[in-house]
């Protein structure tokens, strides 16, 4: 089955309403997360002495893009936070806008789409939370959104990713999930997380959320981060400026849904997915090690809408790394001043995670491809931010030892500025339909999905993908119907 479901557990629905009444849980809408003025004002008032890291059901009301950039007491805005890459960093004219996904509660946007994935569960009655244990695979980002609203909606949860994962996602999820499953590998090792998620899955109290096949997942960012991204250009387009592209590494391919958004409302616009060089699925049906932490590969995720992708994009995991290094080390930041850049834009600079800076090279490569001008913007994401990845600065220089200003600038010359066109393909028909085929290997054979779903996903795109985008609606019904057999809201 495509399209989620909204069969009701009367049974789970009941202790799910209970359990929120005992622990002072309302559910926020996804028109509320798409507009966050329509939060009620006691709400908003009671955020005022909420930090956005705290173990408070109230944060499920920080799940946007337009929080404000505060760790305590912050609302929110019209505008999501964001950051512009001046030209004389990126090397090329077309504006690049990347949206932070740092201001979200536990510093990353993968906090939504694993709402996306357990609310229709949870305000149905699928899962039960006097019974199930949420189960969270991921390669990095997802398992920590999923335990955090688990931990916040009162339910047990189980965080899977694999053991190479940076040291900080370990130490924060020890004090968060009821259990952490490290399984072998590193990010491109999907597989073994499938298998231990399959073997899990054999005991009934285990309910498995899997990001790259939950359709929860294509909600969420279809119509929160395509919306904010919508939004975020309207809001900052110059005259006769047009939208020329959307580009996003791939992971669970949630975010790629946020592009369907745009190509829906902006015709012209070319939409990307990047992968890394030495995990070339895409492009090659390739398969390898990287180290671009959140991003998953030697497979085509279920949710991937591949029909609607128009390119695909390899970046180098070295130039991810040396850049990272380059954004949060003192010199690097001496060096990026030198060259004319605020300290406000340096600040922001570390507003970029690993998968942010990948995410960032790709529109430079789109640009670069496409010969962009200054009346033409591409826009991404930035997953999480630098404060992910401290323990990785510290490993680049014992790797590569002392960092200078002349170091930094050999890396923004050969890692940014030098960027070329290879290592990237448009996508013709045959070429996307030849990678959607490439779902088969994982989702059939090995997951026990249905090939009829498959196909319609090819071929039947009006009831699938465009049934899923439209379903926000209903679950907002949903939604406001749990709240109020709480009667939570009423108490306010």
């Amino acid at each position: 089955m495509i399209r989620i479901d909204f069969t009701v557990n009367k049974k789970g629905l009941e202790h799910n309403v209970r359990r929120a009444k005992e622990h002072g849980i309302i559910i926020p809408t996804i028109a509320q997360m798409q507009d966050p003025g329509k939060i009620p004002g006691k709400i908003r008032e009671k955020l005022k002495n909420v930090g956005l890291w705290d173990v408070n059901p109230l944060n499920l009301f920080r799940i946007s893009w337009k929080n404000e950039a505060k760790e305590q007491g912050g609302l929110y805005q019209n505008t999501p936070n964001y950051i512009e890459i001046p030209p004389e960093v990126s090397g090329v004219p077309c504006r690049i806008v990347a949206m932070a996904g740092k201001w979200f509660p536990t510093g990353c946007h993968k906090v939504g789409a694993s709402f996306g994935c357990l609310a229709p569960r949870l305000v149905t009655g699928q899962f039960d939370s006097d019974y199930h244990h949420a189960v969270w695979p991921s390669t990095g980002n997802y398992c920590r959104g999923g335990a955090f609203n688990s931990k916040l909606l009162s339910c047990d949860s189980v965080a899977i990713l694999p053991q190479d994962m940076s040291k900080e996602r370990f130490d924060w999820l020890k004090s968060i999930a009821g259990q952490i499953i490290a399984t072998p590998g590193c990010e491109s090792n999907v597989k073994e997380i499938f298998d231990k998620t399959w073997e899990l899955k054999q005991d009934p109290e285990m309910m498995i959320f899997n990001q790259f096949a939950e359709m929860g997942n294509v909600l969420w960012h279809y119509n929160v981060t395509g919306r904010a991204l919508a939004d975020l250009y309207e809001a900052i387009k110059k005259p006769g400026q047009r939208l020329a592209g959307a580009c996003f590494t791939s992971g669970s391919a949630g975010t790629m849904s946020a592009g369907d958004l745009l190509k829906d409302r902006y015709k012209d616009v070319k939409l990307a997915v990047g992968e890394a060089l030495q995990c070339p699925t895409i492009l090659e049906n390739g398969f390898g090690g990287h180290r671009i932490e959140g991003i998953g590969d030697k497979h085509i995720p279920w949710i991937h809408n591949v029909r609607n992708t128009d390119m695909v994009i390899d970046i180098d995991d070295e130039d991810s790394q040396r850049l990272l290094r380059l954004f949060n080390t003192e010199p690097g930041q001496k060096y990026l001043k030198s060259i004319g850049i605020s300290d406000e834009m340096i600040e922001k600079f570390t507003w970029m995670g690993i998968s942010g800076i990948a995410n960032v090279l790709c529109c430079i490569k789109m640009a670069k491809y496409y010969e962009l001008t200054g009346d033409d913007m591409v826009v991404t994401v930035l997953t999480d931010s630098a404060g992910m990845y401290k323990s990785r600065v510290e490993e680049l220089n014992e790797m590569y030892g002392e960092y200078t200003e002349v170091e930094a600038a050999k890396d923004h010359a050969l890692h940014m500025l030098g960027l070329r066109t290879d290592s990237m393909a448009e996508l013709r028909y045959v070429d996307r339909k030849r990678v959607h085929n490439l779902k088969y290997y994982t989702w059939i054979e090995q997951q026990q999905m249905d090939v009829e779903d498959l196909n319609a996903q090819w071929y039947d795109t009006a009831n699938t993908w465009d049934a899923v985008h439209a379903q926000a609606a209903e679950l907002d019904q949903y939604i406001d119907a749990f709240n109020e057999a709480t009667g939570l809201l009423k108490e306010l």
